[in-house]
């Protein structure tokens, strides 16, 4: 028999490798964004087209690379990161195994230009599909400019895999994202289709979080420091109120890389207990400084999991931390929720005795002496007292008349409310008890989503237009998503960096609109799928969720009566659009088994 095994050309096994590490365009601005970092760069620039499909371009100024490294450093393996094995335990680079850029010039067409500063002229490489086509020298500045052409040209197959240029551009600015808040002291800009969407000085980390997430992060931030033998901890968390239903506004970087990992989001959590309902998640930006030695990057090809040497006691430092700044910045509970402040001793009494009271004694005061006058004032008080209960003066010593309470209650009615909180409603054989709050969210979310298809929904003008300032990542989503508002009800204009507002749906509360805007600009890039469905789904929740009924709200009979009508007149009736349930019933059967 002939021999089966052969080895695969490097082609081949480059496309492969490409697999594992370049998944869409937002991993080739990962691995380039972080290279330019290595290469000490005190300016990057990102240069991307149709999101990355087109182009993906970084241009830095850091030391460059001659004529022999420009060509190595698209060989398999090919490392200035590392020399031995034991180099894997101590790192301060980015990058480390050499597989990015081989990886990257097999499924594109790569032109790099990189000058050294000791270098009278720059070197120019081309390749196309791992093979070189030339290589020459050129005129460029200090620094290293590389440019990825036409993604997946040569595997259809996996192109047909990307998703749309609003995705994938999502994608683009989350790795954006993490590397340059992983690195303040750098500036970085990032221009798409030759729009700039950042520019962002070299600066702090607090600066830096809020030119990304806009002006208005900067009063949601509780600094989080400390400082133990095992570990430095810098960072935010957003104040509780700020809590979202997605995981959004989560990172965390272990010596300026940023990782993920579900046992020390954990530690934020319970640092967060008692703080925020259940089902919500806190954001923080958490940085963490440990001895490379105590941490093994090396297990996940884009380096994002790490396997901690001591992850028990790091969990309990991040905690600790965490919880003693919401503590220090006044946002947690006090311990004993079962104190009365009203019985608290004020602090200018804490340290004083209590004094004996006076006792008047009256000598002439006798029990036994009749009264023959009457304290005309007292009886003028209590007479008030029942001349306010409106109701009609009952004569004991006269039978016939019978005292009268009008409760203004009609009778034998369909539908009464409970605890101003649940509508019941008596059928014929059983008791229907309806959350008014999710009966009405369910109203709304298909009466909006119903908008988007027919457009016809009424829209009122604000008396005074609301403005507020954005980012280009909440503009981009606007820019997405405008149509969809527009269908529902909102009448917004777009003006260089800001919204103005000034209309709305009707009904809508004034005091909700701005902020429902901010959660749709902030949260709608975390909404599943890709469609535009999905934009509208989640425009829609959020509208319903804003607009609802809420637990307290009193309800008159018709009011609850055309809830209930319009509640069994949806689509679906069972649950909310948060998948809670709307209502349950409580059959005669079982109420009469419950009083015998």
């Amino acid at each position: 028999m002939e021999d089966i095994i052969t080895l695969l050309p490097d082609h081949v096994a480059n496309q492969i490798a490409a697999g594992e590490v370049i998944q869409r365009p937002a991993s080739i601005v990962k691995e380039l964004l972080e290279n330019a970092v290595d290469a000490k760069a005190s300016r990057i620039q990102l240069i991307i087209k149709d999101s990355g499909k087109t182009l993906v371009q970084v241009v830095d100024n850091g030391f460059g690379m001659s004529s022999t490294d420009i060509r190595l450093a698209f060989e398999r393996h090919a490392t200035s990161k590392i020399k031995t094995a034991n180099d894997l335990f101590s790192l301060h680079s980015k990058g480390f195994r050499g597989e990015a850029l081989a990886s990257i010039a097999a499924i594109a067409l790569v032109e790099i230009h990189s000058r050294r500063a000791t270098d009278d002229v720059a070197n120019f490489l081309r390749i196309e599909g791992s093979k070189v086509l030339s290589q020459e020298i050129s005129a460029a500045p200090q620094g290293t400019s590389i440019a990825v052409k036409n993604l997946f040209y040569n595997i259809p197959a996996r192109r047909n895999f990307l998703k749309s240029n609003t995705v994938e551009l999502r994608h683009v600015i989350d790795e954006f994202h993490r590397v340059v808040m992983a690195h303040p002291d750098i500036h970085f800009s990032f221009l798409q289709n030759g729009a700039e969407l950042f520019d962002l000085s070299a600066t702090n980390f607090r600066k830096r979080i809020v030119g990304i997430f806009g002006g208005k992060t900067d009063e949601k931030l509780v600094p989080v420091t400390e400082k133990t033998s095992l570990a430095l901890i810098e960072g935010f968390v957003f104040k509780p109120e700020y809590a979202k239903r997605t995981r959004g506004q989560q990172f965390f970087f272990v010596n300026q890389r940023f990782i993920k990992s579900h046992f020390l989001n954990h530690a934020v959590l319970a640092a967060f207990e008692g703080l925020i309902p259940k089902g919500v998640h806190p954001g923080y930006i958490i940085y963490l400084q440990l001895d490379p030695k105590t941490i093994d990057i090396n297990i996940h090809p884009t380096k994002t999991e790490v396997k901690f040497e001591d992850e028990q006691s790091l969990y309990a430092i991040i905690r600790s931390a965490i919880k003693h700044s919401l503590g220090i910045f006044q946002v947690s509970p006090t311990l004993d929720f079962n104190r009365d402040p009203t019985m608290d001793v004020p602090y200018d009494f804490k340290d004083k005795s209590p004094a004996v009271p006076p006792i008047a004694v009256d000598s002439n005061f006798n029990p036994f002496k009749e009264t023959t006058t009457t304290n005309k004032k007292e009886t003028k008080e209590w007479e008030s007292i029942y001349s306010a209960l409106n109701v009609n003066t009952v004569d004991f010593m006269a039978p016939a008349q019978v005292a009268t309470l009008d409760l203004n209650v009609p009778t034998a009615p369909r539908v009464f409310q409970l605890f101003l909180k649940y509508i019941v409603c008596a059928l014929k054989s059983r008791l229907l008890v309806v959350d008014q709050g999710r009966a009405h969210q369910r109203v709304l979310y298909e009466r909006f989503l119903t908008s988007v298809t027919t457009k016809k929904v009424a829209s009122q003008q604000l008396l005074f237009p609301i403005t507020f300032a954005i980012n280009p990542v909440q503009k981009n989503i606007y820019t997405e998503s405008q149509d969809i508002l527009d269908a529902m009800g909102f009448q917004i204009a777009l003006k260089e960096e800001e919204l103005q507002i000034s209309g709305a749906p009707e009904s809508f509360a004034h005091e909700g609109i701005e902020k429902l805007i901010e959660t749709v600009l902030s949260e709608a890039r975390f909404a599943h799928g890709e469609e535009a469905f999905s934009q509208a789904d989640f425009i829609a929740k959020a509208m319903a969720k804003s607009m609802a009924i809420k637990p307290g709200k009193s309800l008159e009979v018709s009011e609850q009566q055309a809830l209930l009508d319009d509640l069994f007149g949806c689509k679906e009736t069972l649950v909310s659009p948060f998948n809670r349930q709307i209502f349950i019933t409580l059959e005669k059967e079982d109420l009469e088994k419950r009083m015998n």
